[in-house]
């Protein structure tokens, strides 16, 4: 189907979009931060991607595609870097203003460096399969800056909502990766990976959105986006 991937581009946002003018929540308040992170994180991202691309780490179907490219990435590849995270923003600014996501400061810390241990040596030790490399190793260490230097208290809260978040991944990447299609949209090297998918979506897809939310989290944050209190005053 031609234009599968624009299609699903377009889903992604449509419901957060639509919803982010309802009168309890108000995320329209927020973008300009939303805006100013976004694009930043989308920028890097990209450059990774066409890098990787060229280096045939994974390729798109023309089969889905409207044919437009920007440097060697169908427009689509480029869109899904601002439509996914505007979602994932507004699922977290939505989770966070209606329950207490709050983790133990102990739990989170703990956590954090399990996990983030765990990936640096796994990339390390296959060092050679660029996906998997990358992904694990820029993880870690995006988390550990983030826990143990920038002190940013909501990495255990952004856990929780990417638990969330799984369902729709499931529904995204699972399509992208061939799940219901004779083809996949995004076709991956397995020698540039673990060779491991959760149905048809590599492994390393979870940390590479994992890296990517908490990511626009952080700038958002920083740019002057707001949760909690602020929200909650804004919007009641």
């Amino acid at each position: 189907m031609k234009g599968l991937y624009g299609l699903i581009d377009f889903l992604a946002l449509a419901v957060p979009l639509a919803f982010s003018f309802h009168p309890r929540i108000k995320f329209y308040h927020w973008w300009k931060a939303w805006m100013r992170a976004i694009f930043l994180v989308a920028l890097l991202f990209l450059a990774f991607d066409a890098l990787f691309t060229g280096l045939g780490v994974w390729s798109f179907n023309p089969r889905y595609l409207c044919g437009l490219q920007v440097i060697n990435l169908p427009i689509e590849e480029i869109l899904f870097f601002f439509c996914i995270p505007y979602s994932c923003l507004f699922t977290y600014y939505c989770l966070d203003k209606f329950f207490d996501l709050s983790w133990n400061p102990a739990a989170e810390n703990a956590v954090c460096l399990v996990v983030s241990v765990a990936l640096l040596v796994t990339g390390l030790i296959y060092r050679q399969r660029l996906y998997t490399s990358s992904t694990f190793i820029s993880t870690a260490v995006i988390c550990l800056l983030l826990q143990f230097a920038g002190r940013v208290h909501w990495l255990g809260k952004s856990i929780t909502v990417f638990a969330v978040l799984l369902i729709p991944f499931f529904l995204v990447n699972g399509v992208l990766t061939g799940t219901g299609l004779a083809e996949p949209i995004v076709r991956y090297n397995n020698l540039q990976n673990l060779g491991i998918r959760v149905l048809t979506i590599p492994i390393e897809d979870f940390f590479y959105g994992f890296e990517l939310f908490v990511l626009n989290l952080f700038f958002y944050f920083r740019f002057g986006g707001q949760t909690t209190v602020l929200a909650r005053l804004q919007t009641s």
